[in-house]
């Protein structure tokens, strides 16, 4: 699993000219499944992400996390983060998950990052067409592949 991590002060995700999820203070999460994850995955990525320390203390250091500040997450799933382009100019998604294998682990992803996180995680809807709004607070950017533990 891959996710991309951005702070921002808000954002929300349209689909057919209708939001359907909106955040204030907190993360958008990007989440890219591979066919090799597994519920492991999920639960070290969730973990981490609940525990990145990048919001500002009283000092303004990053020394806080999202759950420090009472933040809210947007996850949108994301199969374009495991784009391979090594040859020609047309990205192959071979990498990533198929939606029968995808969707359960999305929605695990979820329920697991809501129960951390102490409040319902806001999502885009999987496999829609989506317009994701976002301001980026800093800029904060930050991608984290499960895979890549050390």
């Amino acid at each position: 699993m891959r996710v991309v991590v951005q702070r921002v002060s808000e954002a929300s995700v349209t689909i057919e000219n209708v939001i359907k999820s909106k955040i204030g203070i907190g993360f958008v999460v990007l989440l890219g499944i591979t066919s090799e994850d597994t519920e492991e995955d999920i639960e070290w990525l969730t973990s981490k992400i609940c525990g990145l320390r990048v919001f500002g203390d009283a000092e303004g250091l990053m020394n806080e996390s999202i759950l420090d500040k009472n933040g809210e997450i947007l996850l949108i799933s994301q199969f374009t983060l495991f784009a391979s382009t090594r040859k020609g100019n047309r990205p192959s998604f071979i990498k990533a998950a198929k939606p029968d294998q995808a969707i359960p682990l999305y929605e695990k992803f979820i329920g697991e990052l809501s129960k951390k996180l102490q409040r319902q995680v806001q999502t885009g809807e999987f496999g829609a067409d989506m317009k994701v709004a976002l301001v980026n607070d800093g800029p904060v950017t930050i991608s984290i592949d499960s895979k890549n533990k050390e």
